[in-house]
C-alpha cells in the first residue's frame, strides 16, 4: 500500500517563478494543517516560488478563513491564495454549518475579487481520513493556485 507521500504527486512542470502566494491556515486541528502547510510550501518551493514570497497567516479556526482570505485579496499583493485547514465531523451540526459556509464564502471572494484561491480545508468524517489526505491536499492546494494563475494570465489577466 503507498505511503501518503507516495500519493501526493509533486510536479515540476508548474512554473511559480515570480507568484506571490498567501496562505491562510486554520489552528483548529493544528497538527493537520501543520502537515498541510508543509506539504503546501514543498510543492510551492519545488515550482520556484521563492520563500519570501509566500506569505502565511493563521486564523482560528475554518470559519475565520474568509475573511483573512478577503482582507489579503483586497491588499492586491498577492497573485493566488490558499486556504488550508480541517474540519472533523463530530455530534453535532456544527460540521455541516462550518464546512458549508466557509466554503461558500471562501468561493465568493475568488468570484468578488478575481483572485484564485485553493480551498485545502479539508471536511472529513474522522483524522484518519484527514491524515490520509492531509500531504496530498496540501500539495494539490499549491498546484490547483499556480494553474489557476497561469490560466488566468493566459487570458490577458496580470
Amino acid at each position: 500500500m503507498a505511503t501518503d507521500l507516495e500519493k501526493a504527486v509533486t510536479r515540476d512542470d508548474i512554473d511559480g517563478k515570480g507568484l506571490k502566494i498567501g496562505i491562510v491556515q486554520s489552528r483548529f486541528n493544528q497538527e493537520i494543517g501543520n502537515a498541510l502547510l508543509s506539504a503546501c510550501k514543498s510543492q510551492l518551493l519545488l515550482s520556484q516560488v521563492d520563500e519570501k514570497d509566500i506569505t502565511v497567516m493563521t486564523v482560528p479556526g475554518a470559519l475565520e478563513s474568509p475573511l483573512m482570505l478577503h482582507e489579503m485579496a483586497l491588499t492586491g499583493s498577492f497573485d493566488g491564495l490558499i486556504a488550508l485547514g480541517c474540519i472533523i465531523r463530530g455530534d453535532t451540526y456544527h460540521f455541516e454549518i462550518v464546512a458549508n459556509e466557509s466554503a461558500r464564502c471562501i468561493s465568493d471572494i475568488q468570484i468578488e475579487t478575481g483572485i484564485p484561491i485553493a480551498n485545502a480545508i479539508l471536511t472529513t468524517e474522522n483524522e484518519e481520513q484527514a491524515i490520509a489526505r492531509m500531504t496530498i491536499k496540501g500539495t494539490e492546494a499549491a498546484q490547483v493556485v499556480m494553474e489557476m494563475i497561469q490560466a488566468l494570465k493566459s487570458l490577458g489577466r496580470n
